[in-house]
């Protein structure tokens, strides 16, 4: 005979026990939960230690129901291979932990077509509010969005022409400032190894960035030698390989991040090219990996961590009805290390 599961289960320990357990009220111990932040200390582990030893779980369906929230953020990122975006996403993490609400992470591997699948899956599994990274994809997509009321948060870009909120930082800029270094100190053959540009508006706008910095030097912008591919050391490597492959090898390759140059760096050893003395190396992102290759990537510093802490906070305001934020421009900076010098004369 088939039976309920309610028949056969235990009873579940509620709110009410774990309250008449911890001495608190019941409202204290739902505040404990859904806002950690706003509950003394003492009181906070003396809830957390009876939710732990009666083994109570929250009824988030009933919870979702009564509020038409379910405390659940969304966020795609392209990749989960490199160290790229890691560090903005375990501060956004713990920022949203703080206000109760619980992260769901899925990554799309540059493709806009499982981007968008995850967009209306997560969606769908009640998010309330998303974080996608870069400007860049259907139109369709933020119909859906905005149809469905879901607030969306662009990362890693910084745009005020576009139609929605944004915190991030200037590529074009960023990346304009270090090339005008590069050419600063004398390069003037340069190679650039980027990410796709098709997509992405942050390699798109890195790619405009050294073009512009090579105009503004009275150099044809056109003359950059340009090798775009996914990201990976291993690829960086390769095109590392074909620039230095022409028949006028560039003296200096802007990379389009840290990854990248990193493989370019490998490619250079092995090729028996000594960094910076033959050839000159940059990064961007300014990644922990930069910093423990031999020599030490010059790069650009990205506030990654500030950029994941202020993203949770401006999108819990959101969900919390707030108006939609102006964009945010955070600062990037230079990290001058081992891999630039000027070229041999």
């Amino acid at each position: 005979m088939n039976r309920r599961l309610s028949d056969t289960a235990p009873n579940l320990p509620t709110l009410a026990d774990v309250a008449r357990a911890a001495g608190v009220s019941t409202a204290t111990v739902s505040r404990c939960l859904n806002s950690p932040a706003q509950v003394q200390t003492t009181t906070r582990d003396r809830v957390l230690s009876a939710v732990a030893s009666l083994g109570y779980s929250p009824n988030f369906g009933a919870r979702a129901l009564a509020a038409r929230r379910t405390g659940t953020i969304g966020a795609i990122i392209p990749t989960m291979e490199n160290a790229i975006f890691a560090r903005a996403i375990q501060a956004f993490q713990e920022e949203l932990h703080l206000s109760g609400q619980t992260l769901l992470v899925a990554s799309s591997s540059y493709s806009p077509e499982i981007e968008a699948e995850q967009i209306r899956t997560l969606v769908a599994r009640g998010a309330d509010a998303l974080l996608l990274i870069g400007h860049d994809r259907d139109p369709g997509i933020y119909a859906f969005l905005e149809q469905r009321g879901v607030p969306v948060l662009i990362a890693w870009a910084f745009d005020p022409a576009q139609a929605r909120p944004s915190i991030g930082f200037d590529n074009r800029r960023a990346m304009a400032c270090l090339a005008d270094e590069v050419l600063r100190v004398g390069h003037r053959d340069i190679g650039m190894i980027s990410a796709m540009a098709e997509g992405n508006d942050r390699a798109r706008d890195r790619i405009a960035g050294v073009r512009d910095a090579l105009r503004d030097r009275g150099l044809d912008p056109s003359a950059l030698r340009l090798h775009q591919t996914p990201y990976s050391i291993a690829n960086g490597a390769a095109a590392m390989a074909c620039l230095m492959a022409l028949p006028t090898p560039p003296t200096a390759v802007i990379c389009g991040n840290d990854v990248l140059a990193v493989g370019a760096l490998q490619m250079a050893r092995q090729l028996g090219l000594d960094v910076p003395r033959h050839v000159s190396i940059t990064g961007f992102d300014d990644i922990e990996l930069a910093t423990v290759v031999d020599p030490a990537l010059t790069t650009v510093h990205v506030p990654h961590r500030d950029m994941g802490r202020a993203a949770a906070q401006l999108l819990v305001q959101m969900v919390g009805g707030g108006v939609a934020p102006a964009p945010v421009c955070l600062e990037t900076e230079i990290c001058f290390r081992g891999t630039l010098a000027a070229p041999r004369t």
